[in-house]
């Protein structure tokens, strides 16, 4: 009989050494590499048997599974089929847009995101909503009463959104009808073997696994969440997916540097990374697709946080933008592009005396090495002298901004909140700045404008760039083309 194999695998990275090392050659962490024992035949185990216990007694059939690894053979590129793969509508627009129009059947989905962000909420609120397919829920942190507890909350909290009678919503608050939750079934195990077994008896159309970092293998000799574990429970559940067409959503930890908990390659087996933030402080929170194998990476999710659970916002710009600044210096509104979605951002500043020697450069929201060039460029280019004073810049409604046209309205925050002037109401801009202070074009201007005409805004700044790429007559708008940031300056300042 064959012996265990001793290996010992850095915990941070997931590097694998023969023998122990002080310092991990991979990541440079010390003290990390931790001693597992990997059973003689473990090449994922439970998942060969959870495969050959589907494609023998029809269980693939009874899935409605894919071909499996037997049956696999090489075949020309000009002989497969082009056919767009069917997605699973998850009753979730939002959702739906970031997964790049729905799931698709045999793939593995991880959710990742900071503890109480909201994660379990989302995926209990969404399998909540799919009524027309069985859901198989695997908790490993929580208790059935927990999760029976929030999904009556959930149940009551979208019956409310939704307008629904007062009959309805307190038979959901108290006892729901039978057809409410009928469809979802919860599993409260920790052993990925159970977990399968499970699995051929309930026969679901949808796994979710809350979290993998709770979920062990028997097949290895190591705790719950280690590296070892998670990569091979993260393999077995691929296998598992690819060869019985059941799309599976794992819920993954982060680390303390923001980077999703366990070996990188946790990342690279999956179909799809969504990483869920936001502040807790905030009501709002983001869906954003870090990895897609089925749609584009660029989309982007809005939610806000009440306590009936998530609430879709289809319209952002309205509820970024504050009801009334008038009169108020440091405030810019800017005409950004996340993913294929535009809405108004308001970007606030403030500029004051240094207090100690060293001035300060605070940014939330916004990358704080950007705006350090910013800042260079404002005292470079147009001569404002900053070098003696703090900088505070704020996106406001707790969002994290990536679009390079927000550089004109953070130059504007800032300039208008060191000369203490306050910007009219019904201007808006979008333009990214460059290091010798020109207005560089942007993507989509005519997003950009459509959306902030539809909002309201009266004035526009654009680069001169864009302003021969549309037709101006369609747009009630007016439309302010500049080539540096002097003279956006002189439209806002005069």
């Amino acid at each position: 009989m064959a012996k265990d194999k001793i290996a010992y695998v850095c915990s941070n990275c997931g590097q694998e050494s023969a023998k122990w090392m002080g310092k991990c050659p991979s990541c440079g962490q010390w003290n990390t590499f931790k001693e597992i024992r990997i059973a003689a035949d473990s090449g994922s185990q439970a998942a060969k048997s959870a495969g050959m216990t589907m494609r023998h007694g029809g269980a693939a059939t009874m899935f409605g599974g894919q071909h499996s690894d037997a049956d696999a053979k090489p075949m020309n590129l000009k002989d497969i089929s082009a056919v767009d793969e069917p997605r699973i509508d998850m009753m979730d627009e939002e959702l739906n847009r970031v997964l790049g129009g729905g799931m698709v059947p045999g793939s593995i989905t991880l959710l990742g995101g900071e503890p109480g962000i909201g994660k379990s909420t989302l995926t209990l609120q969404t399998i909540l909503n799919m009524k027309h397919r069985r859901v198989l829920y695997v908790s490993g942190e929580e208790s059935a009463h927990q999760i029976k507890l929030r999904a009556d909350r959930l149940a009551k909290g979208q019956a409310m959104l939704k307008g629904t009678s007062t009959g309805d919503v307190a038979s959901l608050a108290g006892t729901p009808p039978e057809n409410a939750f009928g469809h979802i079934t919860i599993l409260c195990e920790t052993q990925l073997e159970k977990i399968f077994s499970h699995i051929q008896q309930v026969a679901p159309e949808l796994v979710v696994i809350d979290s993998i970092q709770t979920i062990a293998t028997e097949s290895v000799d190591s705790s719950p969440g280690s590296v070892s574990q998670v990569r091979e429970c993260a393999a077995s559940l691929l296998r598992f997916a690819k060869t019985s067409g059941i799309p599976v959503i794992l819920i993954g930890h982060i680390n303390k540097e923001g980077t999703l908990a366990g070996p990188k390659i946790l990342e690279h087996i999956v179909d799809t990374v969504i990483q869920f933030e936001g502040d807790q402080h905030y009501m709002y929170r983001i869906l954003r697709s870090i990895k897609n194998r089925f749609g584009s990476t660029s989309e982007l999710g809005i939610y806000e946080m009440l306590q009936g659970g998530l609430r879709q916002v289809s319209n952002p710009s309205e509820l970024l933008l504050t009801e009334d600044h008038d009169g108020l210096s440091g405030v810019a509104i800017s005409a950004a592009i996340e993913g294929v979605r535009p809405f108004l951002v308001e970007t606030q500043a403030l500029v004051s005396t240094a207090a100690y020697g060293t001035p300060q450069r605070s940014a939330t929201g916004f990358d704080q090495r950007r705006l350090n060039m910013l800042l260079a460029v404002l005292e470079k280019r147009v001569g404002f002298k900053l070098m003696q004073k703090d900088v505070f810049l704020n996106i406001a409604g707790g969002l994290r901004v990536t679009d390079p046209a927000m550089d004109l309205s953070v130059l504007a925050a800032v300039l208008s909140s060191n000369v203490d002037t306050a910007i009219e109401q019904g201007w808006c801009m979008a333009g990214e700045v460059g290091l010798s202070g020109e207005v560089r074009p942007v993507s989509r201007i005519e997003q950009r404008i459509a959306e902030a005409e539809k909002l309201g805004f009266q004035h526009i700044i654009i680069p001169k760039y864009n302003n021969h790429s549309f037709d101006h007559k369609k747009y009630k708008i007016e439309i302010h083309p500049v080539r540096k940031v002097e003279e956006a300056f002189r439209c806002l300042f005069g």
